[in-house]
């Protein structure tokens, strides 16, 4: 069972070949690592992971996180990880050496949380919110908060979690209520949030919760939000004190059980000590870094749920015999023995589905991760920004792809093992309760789609796309030199083509002033233009395992490069063309969505 939940040489192969970390690793920040020390490093990764994630995978839905007398209760497993993820630097892992990290690339430091994430998605998201606190204290955050909270953080001893959402305003940060009174060199908290991940639990000796709050006084909506550290427990010179930060309740979820989400009260009674962050009403800007690294974390962590149900259900298929396959003459044999399941088209299609999003939205993150690294350690100003600009039109995309498609994904991989995938003896229904959350982590489908639209595709004057289509009509031009791959990049350049004609049409409703009408089928454009991006992704992994079949490499057998070349035949055969029938929702300028708010439209 132990290798059933992830294809480390897929994963090697999308990170070494066709996503190019050498490049990364050539850059000075990165220069003490090469290929050799990441693949022990990745084989450690995948070995720990077979021993303390895989085994505890259904035991942590059987026996999920609960609230019982005041404590949140959570499998001891998770007090176990934390405390390894300290030394084998799991959360320090990404951090500069100033700051007591190991100064890991992105890419893969993302490349060992898939394999976390993959063996068991219950576990990962205490160390990554714990990554996300910490980086956003060493940004931004003066030393004093930085020397008490960040050590403690990165060995594990101490988790860290962030608190945007309140009961009265869900997504609506603008609505926020939480307050902070000046007190001291401190601020009195004082307010509550709700659906706080790995918000309190038994075992952590602290939680440093990021609180999103108002100063008496600041402006209203977003302007006048700031961002306050605020301990469980806050250090004094006799230890750790109690910070009244009171766990009220948890939340029970359809899945991720193992997964604590809590219900927060500070100040309960008026002695919660919160230290601001930065500069005053500066927050929801200084929050959006851990956001936006926590997006590319939901987006890897569906990438890897929907890569382990592919596994399992590639495994139940290879072994289930059931029926038997057609003759010449149109006709079933019933003298014959059953086929196994893989051999019947069907099957095999609803497979090929799986692996096309679950490899593809791997290379989206290690994409989305490589641009996040050029951004922040090139040596010239200009390609900082070129790649900033990439890392944030790619964010929406690498948190919804593998988050939407990724559900879809897991649904075949139920429907693959018929009335079994229904059933709680198999896996499969698991990793579909586990996978939707992430379509509603760290900002819905429909707020990453209106981020896509109606801020990225449109800052700087359109430069981020510009840059995008760039990198795609390189792809496409490299692609050209295999005669195989001619009539596929041909299809991507007119799906580019297509990509303006839908945004001269949307735009249009932009330049009256009808915003609401511009951004209401946002959604369709997120599943348009990622799916366009993803056959991009395709036409790479094609590229380049046609590359080293023709130069004769042997790193992975003909086998493995031919089904990566078959795997892009099929996302350009079933998913692309769907992008059709989308720019013609979107170029369709009735309105259906915008008028009729009567109660009378949904009766």
């Amino acid at each position: 069972m132990a290798n059933q939940y992830v294809d480390l040489e897929t994963l090697k192969f999308l990170l070494y070949d066709v996503q190019d970390v050498q490049e990364v690793l050539d850059l000075e920040r990165f220069s003490d690592y090469d290929k050799d020390s990441i693949e022990m490093l990745l084989n450690s990764v995948k070995d720990f992971a077979d021993k303390e994630l895989f085994p505890y995978f259904r035991e942590m839905d059987e026996n999920p996180a609960h609230f019982k007398d005041g404590e949140i209760i959570v499998h001891p497993q998770v007090t176990k990880y934390m405390k390894a993820g300290g030394e084998m630097g799991f959360i320090a892992g990404s951090f500069p050496y100033e700051d007591g990290g190991m100064q890991l690339p992105g890419m893969v430091s993302h490349a060992s949380a898939f394999i976390q994430d993959a063996a068991n998605n219950h576990l990962p998201g205490y160390i990554g919110l714990t990554v996300g606190a910490a980086e956003l204290i060493t940004h931004f955050a003066n030393k004093e908060l930085n020397d008490t909270y960040v050590p403690n953080m990165l060995t594990g001893q101490w988790g860290g979690t962030m608190c945007l959402t309140e009961p009265q305003a869900g997504s609506s940060l603008s609505d926020i209520v939480t307050s902070a009174t000046p007190d001291g060199d401190a601020y009195k908290i004082h307010g509550q949030k709700i659906f706080i991940s790995a918000g309190d639990y038994k075992g952590a000796e602290n939680i440093v919760h990021l609180v999103l709050a108002r100063i008496k006084g600041a402006p209203a909506g977003t302007k006048g939000i700031s961002l306050f550290v605020v301990p469980k427990n806050r250090p004094t010179t006799d230890g750790l004190t109690y910070n009244d930060v009171t766990t009220v309740a948890d939340f029970q979820k359809m899945g991720q059980k193992g997964y604590c989400t809590t219900h927060l009260f500070f100040g309960d009674k008026e002695d919660c000590q919160g230290w601001l962050v930065g500069e005053a009403n500066q927050g929801l800007k200084y929050m959006f870094l851990m956001m936006n690294g926590a997006r590319i974390g939901v987006g890897r962590g569906a990438t890897a749920i929907a890569t382990a149900a592919y596994h399992a259900s590639l495994n139940y298929a290879n072994e289930r015999p059931q029926g038997r396959q057609l003759t010449s003459t149109g006709k079933k044999d019933a003298n014959q023995e059953q086929t196994l399941i893989i051999n019947h088209p069907d099957v095999r299609r609803m497979l090929l589905l799986q692996k096309v999003v679950s490899e593809g939205s791997l290379s989206l993150v290690l994409k989305t991760a490589k641009y996040h690294d050029l951004s922040t350690a090139s040596a010239a100003a200009e390609e900082r920004e070129k790649y900033r600009l990439l890392l944030e039109i790619m964010t929406p995309m690498v948190k919804t792809y593998p988050s939407e498609m990724g559900k879809v994904a897991v649904d075949n991989g139920v429907q693959v093992l018929g009335g079994y995938g229904f059933c709680s003896d198999y896996i499969l229904q698991q990793y579909l309760r586990d996978i939707r959350i992430s379509a509603i982590y760290e900002g819905t489908t429909g707020i990453q789609s209106q981020d896509l639209l109606g801020r990225k595709i449109t800052m700087d004057n359109g430069k981020a796309l510009q840059l995008l289509s760039e990198e795609i009509k390189t792809s496409i031009s490299a692609s050209m030199a295999h005669e195989s791959l001619i009539p596929y990049a041909k299809k991507l350049g007119t799906k580019l083509e297509l990509t303006q004609n839908v945004l001269q049409s949307l735009m249009g409703f932009a330049l009256k002033g009808d915003y609401q009408r511009f951004l209401a089928d946002a959604t369709p454009f997120m599943e348009f233009f990622s799916t366009i991006v993803m056959s991009w992704l395709w036409l790479d992994i094609g590229r380049e395992a046609k590359n080293a079949m023709l130069s004769g490499n042997k790193e992975h057998s003909e086998d493995f490069y031919e089904s990566k070349i078959h795997a892009m035949e099929f996302y350009f055969k079933y998913e692309l063309p769907k992008t059709t029938g989308l720019a013609e929702i979107l170029m369709d300028n009735r309105q259906a969505l915008t008028i009729g708010t009567e109660k009378k439209v949904f009766a």
